[in-house]
């Protein structure tokens, strides 16, 4: 195999409720249901787009997620242009999700990519980010990424 054809597939996240972090995935991210199981004992669902499976969630973890272990920091999502961004913001608002920084921020001092940056129902970091338009705010983090200490 040759690296330089290496892409990410998908992603799969241990959830706590897989009702409740399928609607939220669904609603935020605008992704349909490709296949899931919802009854016994391994409850788990394939979400994406146009067939492509983006994102897998697996009901099989208790409390919630732990940003003093070793393990994924942050889930990032690119969109387009950063009135998608604003959309996800929209979005993200409506369901009564507390934003990380207040709105839209660049990536740091000077950068013009940028996004929103929130936690799922268990804790899970996640960004939705632009490449431009994210500079008509000030870095909330100075001298380090912004998406690297929240």
């Amino acid at each position: 195999m040759s690296t330089s054809a290496l892409k990410t597939g998908h992603v799969g996240l241990n959830v706590t409720d897989l009702a409740r972090s399928t609607d939220f995935y669904r609603r935020v991210f605008d992704v349909e249901i490709l296949g899931e199981q919802t009854e016994g004992d391994r409850r788990f669902a394939f979400l994406g787009r146009d067939g492509a499976l983006l994102l897998t969630l697996w009901q099989q973890s208790g409390g919630a997620f732990a940003t003093d272990r070793p393990g994924l920091h942050h889930l990032s999502f690119q969109v387009p242009d950063v009135e998608a961004v604003r959309r996800a913001e929209a979005t993200l608002r409506e369901l009564g999700v507390r934003l990380v920084y207040d709105g839209i921020v660049p990536h740091g001092e000077g950068a013009s990519s940028g996004g929103v940056f929130f936690t799922d129902p268990d804790g899970i970091r996640l960004e939705i980010y632009a490449p431009a338009g994210a500079d008509t705010a000030a870095a909330p983090t100075q001298g380090a990424p912004t998406c690297g200490f929240f």
